[in-house]
């Protein structure tokens, strides 16, 4: 009888730290990355471009970057100009694979509840976009050059409003029919360090509720029929992955004291990673089914980065906005 671990696994959204996991067994086939780091922001570039390499990952294929910034707890605005920036000039190299027109129209949807606060980054980043489609419809003359049309909506949550947000944005898709949707959401890490300091784009579309382990219909372009791009922040990581990890950390200091840690940490200290994680999820789940952790700062953090993306994306997807110079839009 085989058994079905992946309940077990390591929980992440993010492709950087699934290539981590994937890499520490080998050689990954199909998966190309690089990155560079550009005053105190670092920037992996990730492309998974068969299925082998996909099922390793378990991401499907396309392109992956991820923006890292752990100084971004320190509220430096200098550094939150920068990344705001950096994010507009990698977007824009998005929208030129893509091949989407400066005058093509532009959805952008923001996924989550914004009722709880960890899962506000997408009602929030809608809330300063600037929109402009209606401009277009109702004073086309008006609208200066290097504006495109840009609707933005944040559709709610099944749990409040009844319907699936894969068949809200679907019909908005079939009425406005925008040539590129943008869809932004909270992730999970499997790390601390990576919350609300990480953002990662990818034009594989995005699972609504995936961040909390939730299976929705996706938005992607084979169920809206338009280009997606997904932008993701992780606003909250698993207690059950954080216990694990501080069993490693615990391996780690003990061994720079002795070298046989199995008598301090007994039968975990052979245990295989995702064996140790099984245990760790069966003593929490009846606690309350394995809880999930955001650090206590996230009502300002949520808001920063919001704003980040925000300005970000105006850059953008506006030729008129310097990408250059987003700080007027991002405070």
């Amino acid at each position: 009888m085989t058994i079905d671990l992946s309940a077990y696994s390591v929980r992440t959204d993010l492709a950087l730290e699934a290539r981590d996991l994937a890499s520490s067994r080998g050689e990954i086939p199909g998966v190309h990355t690089s990155n560079f780091e550009q005053e105190g922001i670092k920037v992996s570039l990730i492309d998974i471009t068969s299925q082998q390499g996909s099922q390793a990952l378990g991401k499907l294929p396309g392109h992956y970057i991820t923006i890292e910034v752990p100084a971004l707890r320190q509220k430096d605005t200098d550094l939150q100009d920068r990344v705001a920036t950096l994010f507009a000039q990698e977007f824009e190299k998005f929208l030129k694979k893509l091949n989407i027109a400066p005058d093509a129209s532009i959805l952008v949807i923001g996924l989550g509840n914004w009722n709880v606060t960890p899962d506000a980054l997408g009602p929030l980043v809608v809330e300063n976009v600037m929109v402009t489609r209606h401009l277009f419809e109702l004073m086309p003359g008006q609208v200066s050059p290097g504006y495109r049309p840009v609707s933005a909506v944040a559709p709610g949550v099944l749990g409040t409003t009844g319907i699936e947000t894969g068949e809200i944005v679907q019909g908005i898709v079939e009425k406005t029919k925008p040539g590129l949707v943008i869809a932004i959401d909270a992730l999970a890490s499997r790390s601390l360090e990576r919350v609300n300091t990480t953002i990662q784009i990818a034009d594989t579309g995005i699972h609504p509720g995936s961040g909390i382990g939730n299976k929705r219909k996706g938005l992607t372009v084979d169920t809206l029929g338009v280009p997606v791009i997904a932008i993701g922040v992780p606003t909250v990581v698993y207690a059950s992955t954080i216990v694990n990890n501080a069993f490693d950390m615990m391996r780690s200091h003990f061994q720079k004291q002795t070298a046989n840690t199995g008598q301090i940490l007994g039968l975990m200290d052979g245990m295989q990673e995702n064996e140790r994680l099984q245990l760790v999820k069966e003593v929490l789940d009846p606690l309350g089914h394995d809880l999930l952790v955001t650090p206590k700062e996230i009502d300002q953090f949520i808001e920063d980065i919001a704003n980040i993306i925000a300005s970000g994306l105006n850059a953008a997807i506006h030729e008129a906005v310097d990408v250059d110079n987003v700080a007027a839009y991002t405070h």
